[in-house]
């Protein structure tokens, strides 16, 4: 049995209402829980970038791309290793901050990790953290002393590092 881990996989597809039911819908038809998912448009409006991450083995993931390549409204798939990508995750943490001392001590914390308070109140602060797995798990661990109120994530977004594209299978 194949060792399983975590695949990140990117789509080009057409940008238009249903496409992303339809590549979702591959995924849950296979019996496969999306861990992330992010998808936006790129600089062209008529085609999305739909990035999704699965934990699978090796040859599951290949036959998954491959499903999804025969997907009509799908342009191009591209599996993203992760040493030769660029991985970031958008983290909101809504954390409790009664006292001018606490709020201090996660303004520190926030500073270290060069995060962004966006939201101050009497009783709360909103920290947004941008980085890789390693770094909002770091800023979420810390933070949990506080009480975290309220918690919401982006998903993986990723690139290949220089030169290359997903383009390049158009």
């Amino acid at each position: 049995m194949e060792e399983t881990k975590r695949y990140t996989v990117a789509a080009l597809v057409i940008n238009e209402a249903g496409v992303l039911s339809q590549v979702s819908h591959l995924f849950s038809r296979k019996g496969y829980n999306i861990e992330t998912l992010a998808v936006g448009c790129t600089e062209n409006p008529e085609i999305s970038r739909v990035t999704i991450e699965v934990v699978t083995d090796e040859s599951r993931i290949v036959l998954l791309c491959n499903q999804l390549r025969k997907l009509i409204p799908v342009y191009s798939v591209k599996l993203l290793e992760p040493g030769s990508s660029i991985r970031r995750e958008l983290v909101l943490i809504k954390v409790s901050a009664p006292d001018r001392e606490t709020r201090d001590e996660i303004i520190q914390i926030g500073n270290i990790f060069r995060a962004s308070i966006i939201d101050i109140t009497p009783s709360t602060l909103t920290v947004s953290v941008i980085g890789d797995e390693t770094k909002t798990a770091a800023v979420e661990n810390l933070l949990r002393e506080f009480g975290i109120l309220e918690l919401v994530r982006t998903g993986i977004v990723a690139i290949e590092r220089g030169a290359n594209t997903i383009k390049e299978a158009l």
